[in-house]
């Protein structure tokens, strides 16, 4: 396993929608291998394939779900939102756009098949809160949306506003 490099926006490749996995082997086993000790470096909580500059349907994900247990990691191949209901709103931050946090709408119960890589199985998650709002995040990265295009325009001017002075200041600390 190796450290990916972390895509920052706005890079294009964050942009595009990502292909999907056609065949499970080698090369895709490693990539989720590294994406996951990449999110667990960052630290994240999830992680999809083109924020480490591939475009392919993967997305590795830990989630707490409370003070004692997570998720465990989970590695999905073509994960795809199959229903949904209700909404929340929590708050969200990205590896991609380090340093900034918004409130973000999104469904508070999802159901999402997608092929496991550890296993090459198709799987069903059943998830709500934290973890299906991250389902959702990372899902969104391999359609090429990120959290900020689901701010209402003047949030989401402000938020990049934001986020320049974030990268100015880390700029300055370098």
């Amino acid at each position: 396993m190796s450290l990916r490099k972390i895509v920052i926006y706005p890079a294009d490749a964050l942009k595009e929608k990502a292909s999907d996995v056609s065949e499970i082997d080698g090369a895709v086993v490693k990539l989720a291998e590294d994406m996951a000790e990449t999110m667990y470096a960052a630290p994240g909580i999830g992680l999809a394939a083109p924020q480490v500059g591939e475009s392919k349907r993967i997305i590795v994900l830990d989630v707490p779900i409370d003070d004692d247990r997570t998720t465990g990691l989970i590695k999905l191949a073509n994960p795809v939102l199959v229903e949904s209901e209700g909404e929340v709103e929590h708050e969200e931050g990205c590896l991609s756009l380090p340093g900034l946090y918004e409130v973000v709408r999104r469904k508070a119960k999802v159901l999402v098949k997608g092929i496991d890589l550890s296993t090459e199985r198709e799987v069903e998650i059943e998830a709500d809160g934290l973890f299906a709002i991250a389902l959702q995040h990372e899902i969104d990265h391999l359609d090429g949306v990120l959290f900020i295009d689901r701010l209402s325009p003047m949030k989401r001017k402000f938020a990049l506003k934001r986020y320049r002075k974030i990268l100015k200041e880390k700029e300055k600390e370098l």
